[in-house]
């Protein structure tokens, strides 16, 4: 088992931050498949890319801000799918945070509804090319949105990265007034209007943030499994989702990517980069 070298105590009861794997593609409808091999070979890029060996020595890499020294970091390594409502129940319940590495996006669904039964809706921060609003079919990869409707502080919530929606997801998403920013958005607006949105939705912290790594565009990170052209840069993508997580999130999750799609691992080290900024970003007691 694939252990991140970023987990620096020894059991969840120590930890203020709790890495989740679900090597589960079970609701994908992607033709392009293994995201269930995401998560260990994000693990294996984040210990390849976030430190140097000299002498002997494993040093970390330090963030391009925040800082992660001295964080109560565990990685709770993968578990099944039908384990992690459970887990992100109890986790939040007790305030802490998890970081789940996917997988296929429908787990995001599993993590909102524990986190509603456990205190409420939440604000949420959607970054992928599709809003995955279809409610014409549900219960899958496409229909998160949907299924986690009333788990949903639509006012609160932002999608980012958006352009390759259905015409039902658009109507969606209009009905419930929830906010759609595509990259032509921030292109026209600049990424400073964009964070200026985002702050006026921090919901108290009570706030979950969700990336699908095909939000960016495949020049930055071609192992996803439904690529999309014309996405937002990976930097926009770092700079947006570390603001908004410094003003406080209840959890953080990273899917879709796949593995056997990747080129020169420019995708893993991406996610592994994305994991690294997250978790410096994070404010611990």
């Amino acid at each position: 088992m694939v252990r991140l070298y970023h987990s620096t105590v020894d059991g969840i009861s120590e930890a203020d931050i709790v890495i989740i794997g679900i090597a589960d593609e079970s609701k994908s409808h992607a033709k392009r498949k293994g995201t269930s091999k995401g998560p260990d070979i994000i693990r294996i890029a984040s210990n390849d890319s976030d430190f140097f060996e000299r002498n002997g020595k494993i040093i970390p890499i330090c963030p391009m801000n925040g800082y992660i020294n001295n964080k109560k970091i565990f990685d709770d390594g993968n578990i099944q799918r039908q384990d992690l409502y459970q887990l992100i129940f109890d986790l939040v319940s007790i305030k802490k945070i998890p970081i789940i590495i996917g997988g296929d996006h429908s787990i995001t669904t599993i993590a909102l509804q524990a986190i509603n039964d456990s205190f409420g809706k939440v604000g949420l921060l959607y970054f992928d090319a599709h809003p995955d609003f279809v409610s014409s079919t549900t219960d899958y990869y496409g229909s998160v949105l949907t299924d986690s409707s009333n788990c949903i502080d639509y006012e609160k919530s932002l999608l980012i990265g958006t352009r390759s929606a259905e015409p039902e997801e658009l109507r969606n998403a209009y009905n419930v007034g929830l906010e759609v920013v595509t990259p032509i958005d921030i292109a026209e607006q600049g990424i400073g209007n964009i964070a200026d949105r985002i702050k006026c939705r921090n919901n108290n912290g009570r706030r979950y943030i969700s990336i699908d790594l095909d939000c960016l565009d495949p020049a930055f990170a071609p192992g996803v499994s439904v690529p999309s052209p014309c996405g937002i840069s990976s930097i926009d993508l770092i700079y947006l989702s570390k603001l908004a997580i410094s003003s406080g999130i209840v959890g953080l999750d990273v899917v879709e990517f796949t593995p056997d799609f990747d080129i020169n691992n420019i995708t893993a080290s991406l996610a592994a980069r994305i994991l690294l900024e997250s978790i410096a970003s994070i404010n611990t007691p």
